[in-house]
């Protein structure tokens, strides 16, 4: 135990040093707090007895400062600077990012850089990543860590339980992944795009999502120029290993084909905070028709569009974000008149009513054929018994069987001896023939045993 406090002053175990090589290795730079939402949300329920916030805030953190603690002396973790509030920010250095690629099971060149130098003015684009993606991802409470808890507690963290989930774990996120339009992924050129948050998610019906956070301090024509370098990412293709082109997303990540029968581009979420001097609700309608080359669908019979080679443009605000969660009906994708759920609007659901619609029709129509099918053989089974034979002896109607052998056959054939007959009928009547036949032999063979008797009296005499 000496040699571990030595190596650990802290005393943080593997676990928890674990949870934070993960939570920044995703989100690069972060406060202790926001590391234990997502790492250990159950102890945000823990320690309500204590006076002060600042107090019960200092008690929930205390295990993931002290992992901190630790990695530092191994020279893997350090302080960033401070935000507005006070509290002090972590990240990793270019070490602890390589450590954090193994607990996360990424390759070290898809970690990213370091965050040095995040917290000197105060981080605020950083933190507002770290709110979308808890936002995004929802934590839910390990209700088996907080059974001493008083009750209400208990119902607080069973709330949060019942809420609609998120999405993914955090492994699911990528935070500041560069889009090369040119170059390479290692060595991006210019005119490519920098995802602020790149989530894979297919277990929760979200293979691939960029998302990009605004604070309200950029234009419309600013963010139209960085929807201009998204799709210029989308649209390049590189050939892959197979000698195919590829677009080139389809490189790194997995997507399924179009359900469609179109193929878009993966979807791109804005996350606006209100924090800037600008109105989101002024810019999202500047944007939406600045861009609309790049969103706008095809219009088909039945009430859908088709997005073959479009983009899907999303638009949501970080406060319903926090509120509602990917479940709530808070996002609006340009075209579209009304909110819906992230998946409905990163989705094609009236593509997808219609495709339902035409084969719940041809399920329907394929129904009635089966039953007139059924018809049409109930009646033939009808009209063949009206005409099945019936035993001229006994009167009980032929089987299939004798029914077939009186039928006629070829010239070769024999002829059926008793086509009236049933077949116990008729191996009666074969019997009793037998039988007849035989009496008459036996019959004939006893006429042929007597003698021939000449004639006497006084006739023969005359001979």
């Amino acid at each position: 135990m000496a040699g571990k406090r030595e190596e650990n002053p802290a005393g943080s175990s593997n676990n928890l040093r674990g949870d934070v090589l993960r939570v920044l290795g995703v989100l690069k730079v972060a406060t202790v707090e926001q590391i234990q939402q997502i790492a250990a949300p159950h102890l945000s329920y823990r320690h309500s007895d204590k006076p002060t916030p600042s107090k019960r805030k200092q008690a929930r953190t205390a295990s993931h400062t002290g992992a901190l603690s630790d990695l530092r002396k191994h020279g893997l973790a350090e302080n960033g600077g401070q935000i507005p509030d006070g509290d002090t920010l972590r990240n990793l250095t270019p070490m602890g990012l390589k450590a954090a690629s193994y607990e996360l099971g990424r390759p070290v060149g898809e970690m990213g850089n370091p965050a040095r130098g995040a917290g000197r003015t105060g981080a605020s684009h950083p933190m507002t990543v770290n709110e979308a993606v808890l936002a995004l991802l929802r934590p839910k409470p390990d209700l088996s860590q907080l059974a001493s808890e008083p009750a209400d507690v208990l119902a607080a963290a069973q709330a949060a339980v019942d809420a609609p989930a998120g999405l993914g774990t955090i492994a699911s996120y990528t935070t500041e992944v560069a889009l090369p339009a040119t170059g390479t992924w290692s060595n991006p050129g210019k005119g490519g795009a920098q995802a602020d948050i790149l989530i894979t998610a297919p277990e929760d019906g979200v293979p691939l999502l960029f998302v990009e956070i605004d604070n309200c301090y950029e234009s419309a024509q600013v963010l139209a120029a960085k929807i201009d370098k998204y799709m210029r990412f989308c649209q390049r293709k590189v050939k892959d290993v197979d000698g195919k082109e590829r677009p080139i997303w389809r490189t790194r990540w997995w997507a399924p084909d179009g359900r469609n029968g179109d193929q878009p581009h993966p979807p791109l979420l804005l996350v606006f905070n209100r924090i800037g001097p600008r109105n989101p609700n002024t810019v999202i309608a500047q944007l939406a028709e600045l861009t609309q080359r790049h969103w706008k669908g095809t219009a088909y019979e039945g009430g859908f569009h088709m997005y073959d080679g479009k983009l899907p443009i999303v638009v949501t605000g970080m406060k319903q974000l926090k509120e509602h969660g990917p479940a709530g009906a808070i996002f609006r994708r340009f075209g579209r008149p009304q909110n819906q759920t992230l998946l409905e609007a990163i989705g094609n659901p009236r593509r997808e009513a219609h495709a339902a619609r035409q084969q719940a029709e041809h399920e329907a129509r394929q129904r009635e054929y089966k039953k007139q099918l059924r018809r049409a053989a109930e009646q033939q089974r009808a009209e063949r018994e009206s005409r099945r034979p019936v035993c001229a002896g006994c009167g009980t109607r032929f089987t299939d069987a004798r029914w077939k052998a009186i039928e006629p056959a070829g010239w070769g054939a024999p002829r059926e001896t008793h086509p009236h007959l049933c077949d116990d009928c008729k191996q009666r009547a074969v019997t009793a023939e037998c039988q007849a036949e035989q009496a008459g032999h036996e019959h004939q063979e006893n006429d042929q045993a007597v003698p021939e008797q000449k004639p006497t009296g006084w006739l023969s005499r005359l001979r």
